[in-house]
């Protein structure tokens, strides 16, 4: 895959996070948030106004790769136990675990938490 088209797959998923973010929250208009330049430090979704950030207090780094397939797997897993919903915790030696949810099931966190 050539960089013209990791940018674009990448952006695409900053395209669905940032509708996401716009959606939950219709009273940001499009200054409040943007998508990261190509090698810009800092996260992918810039938060650029205090109200932004404080509706949406975290910083944002996507990444959409082929390689997740065997997280995409263990999740699944924990989709089939029931009709709870699915969390996926996962560690690494030496690394803090990391929690991972379904992004429908984290904006109706956040929909319940507004």
């Amino acid at each position: 895959m050539n960089n013209k088209s990791r940018i674009a797959k990448g952006r695409y998923l900053e395209n669905v996070v940032k509708e996401r973010i716009t959606e939950l929250f219709p009273y940001l208009k499009k200054k409040d948030l943007r998508s990261a330049r190509p090698s810009e430090p800092g996260s992918d979704i810039k938060l650029l106004s205090l109200t932004a950030r404080k509706l949406f207090p975290y910083d944002v780094e996507c990444k959409n790769r082929e390689e997740y397939k065997t997280i995409y797997n263990h999740f699944k897993q924990c989709t089939g136990h029931g009709k709870l919903e699915s969390l996926l915790v996962i560690k690494m030696n030496r690394e803090k675990p990391l929690c991972i949810i379904d992004i429908d099931h984290f904006f109706k966190l956040l929909e319940k938490a507004d």
